[in-house]
């Protein structure tokens, strides 16, 4: 009994706080789902964004194809210890295809801190799963001045891929002057991987399962280049065709694809 007393307390502790990789002092957990009730997602933590997108709705998006659908366990669900994003090939509203874009906005906002997902990503053409974040309350402006942190972007035509970008007013895809990098990752689909960042007042640094592949430094020349001070929220989406994921088309024979996700843990 001693025995398993000691080694509950030393998991309990090491849920509760976490070494940064670059050797700071412990964080403590501010924020998590571990995903362990079965159901639609735990609306006191996520929200949904719904629609299409531009087009359509033209507010946010990138000509993505699919529906974004809220309380809909084919889209969004937790099950065996998972949160499931689901896109499905299906007649939805004006689309053809239906997904989930979850978002924390209001229930998990941030200043700085290491934000960690797990998650095991989905396959084929068309896929475009992402990770990332943006400001709750733009207070620099719309998109790109307020920023954008793409903690984790795939492309389902190269399988391998993985990306972290930021953007802002003078760094962005608009522009074709983002700044992020690329790695290849051979097992994106079928292991899951830890994708996180340790966001701070002087820089932002992109990390696959604990290592640092990407950094984005403060040069502090104002909030064009770094917007990176205020509260900013999490989505979770799997996005179908659009501007970048579509570049190749779609493979309707890959569906359904899903992400799947163990964990958000957010430490500060």
């Amino acid at each position: 009994m001693k025995t398993y007393i000691v080694r509950l307390a030393a998991m309990l502790m090491f849920i509760g706080s976490t070494t940064t990789s670059c050797g700071q002092k412990k964080q403590k957990l501010v924020w998590a789902d571990e995903f362990n009730t079965n159901g639609l997602p735990d609306t006191a933590k996520w929200s949904y964004d719904l629609g299409r997108g531009c087009p359509n709705n033209c507010g946010w998006g990138n000509n993505e194809l699919q529906y974004y659908t809220a309380n809909r366990k084919e889209n969004a669900r937790v099950e065996n210890g998972k949160l499931i994003i689901e896109a499905h090939k299906e007649k939805f509203q004006d689309a053809n295809y239906t997904s989930a874009r979850l978002v924390s906005r209001n229930k998990g906002d941030w200043k700085y801190g290491r934000i960690e997902v797990k998650a095991k990503l989905p396959a084929g053409r068309g896929m475009w799963p992402a990770i990332w974040m943006l400001p709750t309350k733009w207070e620099y402006g719309g998109w790109p001045h307020s920023g954008e942190i793409d903690i984790m972007e795939n492309v389902g035509y190269w399988p391998d891929s993985l990306f972290a970008t930021v953007h802002t007013g003078a760094y962005n895809h608009g522009q074709g002057t983002q700044v992020g990098k690329a790695i290849s990752v051979k097992d994106l689909s079928s292991s899951f991987h830890i994708y996180s960042i340790e966001w701070m007042a002087d820089k932002i640094i992109f990390m696959l399962d604990g290592k640092e592949y990407h950094r984005f430094n403060n040069k502090n020349s104002g909030s064009e280049v770094w917007p990176f001070d205020k509260q900013f929220h999490l989505l979770l989406n799997v996005a179908v065709g659009g501007n970048w994921g579509g570049k190749f088309g779609v493979d309707d024979s890959i569906f359904s694809q899903r992400m799947e996700i163990d964990y958000v843990r957010v430490y500060q």
